[in-house]
This record gives structure tokens, sequence and C-alpha cells, in this order.
């Protein structure tokens, strides 16, 4: 143990991240129903974190020494008693949030109704729905001292029914009906009434039918509780050659599913006779696994709560838009050859990227394309995209991580089908697992080959890409390409380590390279030297990398820290609040990037990575971090750290108290982030053309089909019927940088007979513009500060 370090401990940070999930439910400036949705990522989060864990801790506890080398000075059975008090504590906050949601919810016509609470009209509805979806989906379990007791699933939920005769309560029997997970929504919308709307839980439309389900026996009275049990997570791989790694994880999979329990949620008006029969059937310990909760469980099922809301109740959209070197028809890797293009998350659409696999896919030049894969969607167009460029006759390479955690089993698919349809498929790397997010396409060129590469800080995963802010480069600079296709010559024979002049790749170098980064900052501030660093990531755990920080900041370097997850440093002493500064942004988005930035004596290194600062990426994952050598680029992601470094409405300080409060720094004005972002990203990225349009003329319309097959946000402005002021004319005129007289139609009559052979000034042909608007020529075309007559319509690219 690192007991005599000055860190937080690991479990513990991550339960102050949770609560500050919690906190976005409790805050009523967050709209109602983003409020419910945040309780169904708190109840997702806490899930995950007794699966894997407190699964881990209770491993450690129960072979009596600590396994992983635990931050902070808590021995195991101290550290697992505190998360309890801590998770218990949450528990009834959470339940506390939820009964203030009802009464908001109520205070806007929309009701949570139990089975007790239905009229006749409602029941109806509800009995209907049962036959038709409900139940052809429930088996329920009769449950007896003799029989075995039935495997629980994983996080699902379960009704433990207690049936009884109301003339004779010593006759009865206990049953378990699991409520069904996938194949019915957890909520039901029952019809509306007099402007209300009424919601119910599946849960309760089952104990609404009882009498239906248990027509069969001879019981009239029933009392249900919902139950769930979490399991452990881990997965033991079995260590026999003669088995292929696929076959070994399906049989790790399978053990995963009945894991240990680790922990038993049960309402708490549960029977204690029944309570004491599940428990002593599943041999668990009634103090340490078994919780007592609320009326409902699964609280994550809120994440898909019906959107019955109005406007006012949800975040305003921010629709992702496209890059303005990106338009549609546009050769992505034409692109690149002249210039690097970054995409950030969700506020740039993630087709940017689909685009680039589809074109290397279908481009007959490419010869061979490579992916990592550790998270796709269910109906990956990522993966949709590889199996294309197989059946064009690429070579394809595609890593798949068969060990990310929870999607085993969708990449064990995913590499099966890619598998069939040829791909070459590396399942992963002996002894580490690969969190790279890296793609790479070798083209045949005039000189030689050329490569082209994505790296990025997220998952190819266009699900995540609308709810998680990453960052992603697109690339043909060879300083960074060819290094690429050196990553993927290590996947396809790992007894060949490469030198990287310029990509950071773990577990080979990262660390060192980011020390020795660290350690020149230490230097600068020696030698009295402006000394700093802005490091953003998600989990700051690694006690190598936090012990260097505390040196860092006692010699004087200022350092500020985004850091959305766990955060191990305790900022307690003077030296080091003086010197670091911590903040953690919780908001709408999943903040998911990592940037590196180091002053270095005025010549500023900045790095994206795949990777956060804790032991398992530094060590144990195939990582890769990638140099910004882009100006322009490096500038908007240098923007992105001060714009959330001054947030003043979703960041949090990370203090030594884990007390979790609101930045509260530049009250001059309100700063959020995420949506500052957006606005400075769209203002420098997104395209609207402003065509001045005549729909009669064949010209205008040719410039306007032009932009649209392009795909450009229009504005159209009929200046024949709508008119145009002195003042607006005289900025177009000027944006095309010519004289008035040189936009004038002169084969036009009115020109002919009023104009010809004048000498007029600027002025006095604006005039006459405006007040004959036929004169002017067409179509004009405006995209910000430049402007263009269209004609022909190609002239457009001029001014983008």
């Amino acid at each position: 143990m690192y007991s005599n370090e000055n860190f937080i401990n690991r479990e513990i940070s991550w339960l102050s991240f949770n609560e500050r999930v919690l906190q976005e439910a409790e805050d009523p400036n967050t709209p109602l129903f983003e409020r419910i949705r945040f309780i169904g990522i708190f109840s997702n989060n806490l899930d995950e974190f007794f699966r894997v864990r407190v699964a881990t801790v209770r491993r450690m506890v129960d072979i009596g020494k600590d396994e992983e080398n635990l931050l902070g000075n808590l021995t195991p059975p101290e550290l697992h008693e505190k998360i309890q008090d801590i998770v218990s504590a949450q528990q009834e906050k959470v339940q506390q949030i939820f009964q203030d949601i009802l009464v908001e919810l109520n205070q806007n016509n929309i009701f949570i109704v139990s089975e007790k609470e239905l009229n006749h009209r409602q029941g109806i509805f509800v009995k209907k729905y049962f036959y038709e979806q409900v139940l052809p989906n429930l088996v329920p379990i009769m449950l007896s001292k003799k029989n075995k007791f039935p495997y629980l699933r994983d996080r699902s939920v379960y009704l433990a029914v207690k049936l009884m005769k109301k003339a004779d309560p010593s006759d009865f029997a206990y049953s378990l009906i699991r409520i069904p997970g996938r194949s019915v929504p957890r909520f039901l919308v029952l019809p509306k009434e007099r402007k209300k709307t009424f919601v119910m839980f599946l849960d309760d439309v089952i104990r609404y039918c009882f009498d239906d389900l248990f027509f069969y026996f001879d019981y009239d009275l029933y009392k249900a509780y919902t139950i769930k049990i979490t399991r452990d997570a881990e997965l033991d791989i079995d260590d026999d050659i003669s088995k292929s790694f696929i076959e070994k994880m399906y049989s790790s999979l399978k053990k995963r599913k009945k894991g240990k329990p680790v922990r038993l949620i049960f309402d708490r008006e549960i029977h204690q006779d029944m309570l004491d029969f599940i428990l002593k059937k599943m041999k668990l310990d009634n103090e340490e696994n078994a919780v007592p909760g609320g009326r409902y469980h699964n609280h994550k099922d809120f994440m898909n709560f019906p959107e019955i809301g109005k406007k006012r109740h949800y975040y305003a959209k921010l629709p992702p838009f496209t890059h303005k070197d990106l338009p549609m028809h546009t050769s992505i890797l034409r692109v690149l050859r002249k210039k690097d293009v970054m995409l950030h998350y969700p506020y740039q659409t993630f087709n940017h990227f689909i685009d680039f696999l589809r074109e290397a896919a279908i481009d007959p030049l490419v010869k061979e394309i490579g992916i990592t894969i550790y998270r796709v969607a269910p109906a990956s167009r990522v993966v949709n995209a590889m199996l294309n460029a197989v059946r064009n006759g690429k070579t394809v390479t595609v890593v798949i991580e068969l060990q990310a955690r929870f999607d085993e089993e969708a990449n064990i698919m995913w590499s099966n089908k890619l598998q069939e349809e040829g791909a070459d498929v590396i399942n992963g790397v002996p002894g580490m697992k690969v969190h790279s997010k890296l793609a790479w396409v070798k083209r045949q060129e005039e000189d030689g080959f050329r490569n082209y590469a994505y790296i990025g800080t997220g998952n190819f995963h266009e699900g995540t890409a609308k709810v998680y802010a990453d960052d992603g480069l697109l690339t043909a600079d060879p300083r960074l390409a060819d290094e690429v296709e050196k990553v993927f010559g290590f996947f396809k024979q790992n007894y060949k380590h490469h030198n990287y002049k310029h990509l950071v790749v773990s577990p080979f170098f990262m660390r060192d390279i980011f020390s020795e980064h660290i350690e020149h900052e230490i230097e600068l501030a020696k030698a009295g030297e402006k000394a700093w660093m802005i490091l953003k990531m998600n989990s700051l755990i690694d006690p190598g990398m936090m012990k260097q920080l505390y040196r860092a900041a006692k010699a004087g370097v200022k350092i500020e820290l985004i850091v959305r997850g766990i955060f191990g440093l305790q900022l307690d002493k003077k030296k080091f609040r003086e010197n670091i500064t911590a903040v953690s942004i919780v908001d709408k988005y999943l903040e998911h990037s990592r940037i590196f930035l180091f002053g270095n004596g005025g010549d500023e290194k900045m790095y994206i990575s795949s990777a956060d600062w804790m032991p398992r990426n530094l060590n144990r994952r195939t990582e890769v971090a990638c140099p910004i050598y882009d100006e322009g680029i490096r500038d908007e992601l240098k923007e992105m750290l001060k714009i959330q470094l001054r947030d003043n409405t979703k960041a949090r300080i990370l203090d030594p108290e884990l007390q979790n409060n609101y930045n509260k720094n530049n009250m001059d004005a309100t700063y959020r982030a995420q949506e500052d972002y957006y606005k400075y990203i769209k203002h420098k990225h997104h395209i609207i053309m402003k065509i001045y349009h005549n729909p009669r003329c064949a010209k205008s319309r040719a410039g306007l089909k032009y932009l649209e097959e392009k795909g450009y946000d229009l504005e159209i402005v009929k200046y024949l019927n709508d008119g145009l002021s002195e003042n607006e004319l005289k900025e177009v005129i000027a944006k095309t940088g010519k004289n008035p007289v040189e936009l004038v139609r002169t084969q036009e009559k009115e020109y002919k007979e009023n104009y010809k052979g004048k000498e007029l000034s600027d002025d006095e042909w604006i005039k006459a513009l405006v007040e004959n608007p036929r004169l002017l020529q067409r179509p004009i075309v405006v995209n910000g500060n430049k402007a263009i007559l269209a004609n022909p319509p190609e002239k457009v690219e001029e001014i983008i």
C-alpha cells in the first residue's frame, strides 16, 4: 500500500465523481427530463462500479491482502466499509431527489401511477397491454425449500411475490418473476386524460395483472417486492493452450454470467420471512451483501424515460454540423493531402469519419486499410465500411480488442463476421489491451505509397459520438501517418518493436516521454523561467505521474488540471494549492478527450491521447498520443482548454474534502464550457452560404443547385422581391473586392437606355442598383467576409 503517500483512494474518488453526476439530477437549473436521465446515469454507473471495482475489493477482503496497491491509508476491509457507507448515503439522496422530481412532474401534469391508482378506463388499457405485450415474456418460477434456487441474472430486476389466501394467511407460496429488460419497455405511457399524462412502471403493470398470471393457483392475495442482484464481472480466462483465444473468451463470458453475487438490493418493505428465505437460498450474508432499497430498482432505465415532456424540459439541441473543409461530395483524401483536419465530437458530425472509410473502401488506388476496434455501435457503419472494403478487394486489417469490458460478446461477433468476409482480424495483443483509436489507409500515388491516418481520443462508435466529447485528427502528414503504419506493423508482428519519433506509444514510451516533459518544466521553474502545463483527462490516478506533479508543484510549476472522473491528488498542502488547480466538468455531454499541453519554454508541446494517466493505460495497454503540429488545430484545442478552465456553471473544484463545490470564479459573466465551445467551433467551421438569387435566372438557379448539392446550409435572398438597402449592397460588393460597375448587367434594357456611356461614382452606382435590382449580376454568394459572383457556379470554391 502507498499508505505513506498523499493520495486519494481510487474508489472513493470515483464515488465522488458519481456524486457530481447526482448533482446534475439534483440541480433545479437542469431541465426536468434531463434530471430524470441523470438519475439513470448515476444508477448505471453505480451498477458497473459494483460489478468491477467493489467485486475487486471484496476479493481482496476475502484473501486478506491488498492485490492492487490501494492508494490512501485504507486496508481492504476499511475501504469496503467506507464504500458501503458512501453508497448508502448516496442511495438515500437519490431517493429524495426522485421524490422532488415526482412533485415537479405533477406540477407539469405528468403523473407516475402505481397499480393501485388506476381508474376503470386505465385498467382496461393496462390489461390489454399486459396480454398483448407483457405476458408472452413472463415465466413465473415457483420457489420451494426442496427445489434448487433459480439462477438470478446479473442486473435484472425480479418481483419476489408472496402468494397468500385471505382466509388462511398461513397457506402461502413464493414466486419469482423476472421483469423483461429488452423485449418490453420499462415504462408504459397511458392515454391522456384532461391534459394529464400518466406513466406506469412495467413492474406495476405486472402487479396489476397477478390474477391473470397466477390463476392456476388457489390464492387471492399477492404481495410483491423488487429485488436485483449484481454479480462480479471479472473474467477468469482459461489457460488451456489447446483452445483458441475466442473459445476461452466464450467460456469465461459464460462463467461471468454466473459470477459471485456482490450486492443484492431489495425493497425494504419485503416480508422478513421471504427475505430470509432468499438470502439463505443464495448463501448471502445479510449485512455485507444485502442492501435495503426502494420500491423500484434499475433506475438506469430512467436513461430511456419516455419523451413526453415539453421543449423546456430538455436541453436545447446542439445539432452536429459539418467541418468547413469537408462539404458534401468532397474527397477527404484530397483535402488531407493539403492539410490536417481535426474533428470535435459531438459538435461536428461523426459522418466525416464514416465518409473517410467509405472513400478508402472504393478508391481503386487504396491498397490497404487498418483500424482498431474497442467499442462499436450495435449496427456499426464503421464495421460495415470495413466489410465493403474487403469486398472491394482491399487488404483489411482489423484489430479487435476482445477484452473490452462488457463489449466482449459483441466484439467476438464482429470478429467472426469480419473473418468470414476475408478481413485479417487480430484479436488483441497478448498480455495487453489495445485501447488506441487508430485508422490507417495506404494508397498508391505517383511517387509511391502514401499513408493517411485517423488518430483519436474516443471509440469508433456513431452512438457515443453524439454524447461523448472527443477529438480525432485526420492527417496525411508523413511524420504521423507513417508511424501509424508502424503501430499496425506491431499489431501484425508483436515481436517487432519500432522507434517512434513523433507518436507517443504505450506501454513502451508514453510514461517516459510525459515524465520528461514534466521534468523539463521543473527545470525551467528552478531556473526562474515561466513553467506551466494544462492537462485534460478522464482519470488521474497513476502514483508515479502524481508524484511527479507534486514535485513540479513544489518547484513552482503552474499546473491546471481538468479531470472528469477519478482524481488521486490530495491538494491539502499550501504549495500544492498555490500551484495546482483542478476542476471536473459534468454536463450534458460526457467529457472524454485527453489533451496535454506543456509550456516548454515558449515552444509549446500539445498532444491528444487515447490514454488517461492510470497504471493500466501506461503499463498494460497499447495507447497512442499524437503531437499536434498544425498551428490552427493547436489554437482550437487551446481555446477548448481556456473555455473549460473558465467554466463557472458546470465545473466543480476538486478539493481534498471531495465537496464538489461549483467553480464560481469569473462571475462577471456566465460561462458554460460545452455550449461555449460549440459556438466557438460552429463560428469557425460551420459555413452558411448567403446567395442573392433570382429564381427566373438560369445562371442563378445553377448556382443555387450547386450549393445545395454541396450540402451547405443556405440563406436565400430573393432580392427582386425583398429589395436591397444601400448599406447591405455596399457591404456585399466590398466583400467581392470589385467596383460596383463591374457587377452591373450591361445587357439589360434599363442599362442601355439610362446608364450606358455615363460616368458614375461608386455611390451613384450603388444607388442605381438599389433602385433597379435587375441590373445586379447574379448570383452573388457570400461566405462570411468573402463574396463572389458565382458564374460559373464552381467560382464558389474560391471563397471557401
